[in-house]
């Protein structure tokens, strides 16, 4: 299951990397959303894949038994699902500008705009 994970998180991230060299702005965008995806792929996959085992202590034990899911890269993956949504919606709100004051989304015509 991990070589699973870690194939669909290499091809994801190789996706993002693609699109982020790409001259389009939206490709650029997709690319930003792809690569925080990924990262949030990896880090939820560090904390380990159990199915079924939730880190509760019972009420007759004092320490938890057997293998468990971490919950600390769970709480890390929905904070940075957050963080990433921001950075998404800040991003789109710079392309749509940038898109409106050079007039195309192409990212060589940066180079030739006054400053």
């Amino acid at each position: 299951m991990e070589f699973l994970t870690s194939l669909i998180i290499g091809s994801i991230a190789a996706a993002s990397v693609y699109c982020l060299l790409r001259r389009s702005i939206v490709k650029f965008v997709i690319g930003i959303a792809l690569l925080s995806q990924a990262v949030n792929l990896l880090v939820f996959t560090t904390g380990g894949i159990n199915r079924g085992t939730p880190p509760i202590i019972d009420s007759e034990s004092t320490q938890l038994s057997g293998p468990y899911a971490d919950p600390l890269p769970q709480a890390l993956v929905l904070t940075a699902i957050v963080i990433g949504f921001g950075l998404l919606v800040f991003t789109l709100a710079l392309a749509q500008r940038t898109t409106e004051a050079t007039g195309n989304d192409d990212l060589e015509t940066f180079k030739n705009t006054e400053k």
